[in-house]
């Protein structure tokens, strides 16, 4: 169990109505038109009662955590971990089980360096299977965003590892037929997405977990399209890690998590050094902390901690399934309705199972002239080649657009964007 109530009923155009209505920000206009947001891939916008938490917090209980015995610390650090309890349960993990950190690629990050500690022999024999060098293999795939890539690339360079990856097929699906030849006894580390940032396709994560499983392989679970967008249980999952973004699932920015098996999170070196993370500390040497506190050095983000619970807390009263349901459906509509239209091409695979997020191509105009028009209607989408560059190089293209929702979009939301991209063509003389 995720702690998440889910309920049977869909979501219904009434209801989302009132969920849009919580988000002051959707209320704007832009050129003269109504805002039509549809851009949560690259950030979701905050219900009023996110921001209020913030802000409740430094008018009531502004204080270093962990630090003090007077009332406002107490009340600080009570918040700060009643904070982590909440998104914690909110992912199916143990509180001790859940490291903040300031976003999903920090977290990506502290994984990679705390290997590279643990390659240079640090954290002693309980280390040793975080420890990569000449022969070993990491493993990703060709739809990950940067941030789950370019982190397993200079663990590779530091080390003397070497870096494969599992390709796509012509429409964008994973090549799974090649999971098994892929993963061998080299292979030390599987890292892969849930969801693409850019296609919005579900990735069969059973496929990757029972293949890193059989050779004892570590897995990185990139949670940070689904953790906002679908029930996500990572014991369940059975992934060994798993980062988020707190940003993407209407929370603030500068808020991330990472998800660790408290077995794994406290036989792992440090990656931050400093205070609040250590046990002892002499001129020599310090002992640290165990999990999640030894990887997390300095003053926390406890604003931000309690502004994200607190969007967890939304999220789970509304639902995740439900959500999930709403997104699916109107991802539909987005595929089939630009895919109808002439001089348009939609990626990703026809038939696969994927949340409201598509990318697509209006012929003969470059993706920043179509998002330009776009905004002219007040119409928000993503330009450009969303940090997943040799996704697109795959594809056979340099960048796409990319509409993106989210629980507070409508289906006329999706009805303006198909009829403004309707038009594009005409405006632009193609």
């Amino acid at each position: 169990m995720t702690g998440q109530t889910e309920a049977a009923e869909a979501l219904t155009a009434n209801e989302v109505a009132r969920i849009k209505a919580d988000f002051e920000i959707l209320e704007h206009q832009v050129n003269g038109a109504d805002m039509v947001y549809l851009d949560s891939g690259a950030t979701s916008q905050k219900p009023r009662c996110v921001y209020e938490a913030e802000q409740h917090y430094y008018e009531n209980a502004n204080a270093a955590v962990h630090r003090g015995a007077h009332t406002l610390a107490v009340e600080a650090t009570d918040i700060f971990e009643q904070g982590r309890e909440t998104v914690a349960k909110f992912i199916g993990a143990k509180t001790n089980e859940l490291v903040w950190t300031s976003n999903a690629t920090e977290a990506l990050n502290l994984i990679s360096y705390s290997m590279s500690n643990a390659s240079l022999g640090r954290g002693g024999d309980a280390a040793a299977r975080f420890r990569l060098g000449p022969g070993d293999e990491i493993l990703t795939t060709e739809l990950e965003h940067h941030a789950n890539l370019i982190p397993w690339q200079e663990l590779a360079f530091r080390t003397g590892a070497t870096l494969r990856y599992v390709p796509i097929a012509e429409d964008g699906s994973l090549r799974y037929d090649l999971i098994d030849s892929l993963v061998t006894e080299r292979t030390k580390l599987v890292a892969f997405t849930h969801v693409s940032n850019v296609l919005g396709t579900i990735t069969d994560t059973r496929r990757f977990v029972d293949a890193a499983r059989r050779v004892g392989a570590l897995t990185v679970l990139d949670g940070c399209q689904s953790v906002p967008h679908l029930p996500v249980d990572v014991k369940a999952l059975d992934v060994d890690f798993m980062a988020f973004s707190g940003h993407k699932m209407l929370g603030p920015t500068g808020i991330g998590g990472l998800y660790g098996r408290e077995e794994l999170l406290n036989a792992m070196p440090p990656f931050l050094t400093g205070g609040s993370m250590i046990t002892v500390v002499d001129m020599e040497h310090a002992e640290y902390l165990p999990a999640p506190q030894r990887f997390e050095a300095g003053t926390q983000r406890i604003s931000q901690v309690h502004g994200l619970a607190t969007a967890a807390s939304y999220l789970d009263e509304i639902g995740m399934q439900r959500i999930a349901d709403w997104e699916e459906h109107l991802g539909a509509l987005l595929y089939e309705g630009l895919s109808a239209l002439e001089g348009v091409r939609v990626f990703g695979p026809v038939d696969a199972k994927r949340i409201g997020t598509v990318p697509f191509e209006v012929i003969g105009v470059h993706p920043h002239d179509v998002g330009q028009f776009l905004d002219s209607r007040g119409i928000a989408v993503r330009v450009g080649h969303h940090c997943a560059q040799p996704l697109h190089r795959a594809l056979g293209v340099t960048a796409t657009t990319r509409a993106s929702t989210y629980l507070y979009n409508t289906e006329d939301d999706v009805k303006a964007l198909i009829e403004a991209v309707a038009s594009v063509r005409e405006y632009f003389g193609v």
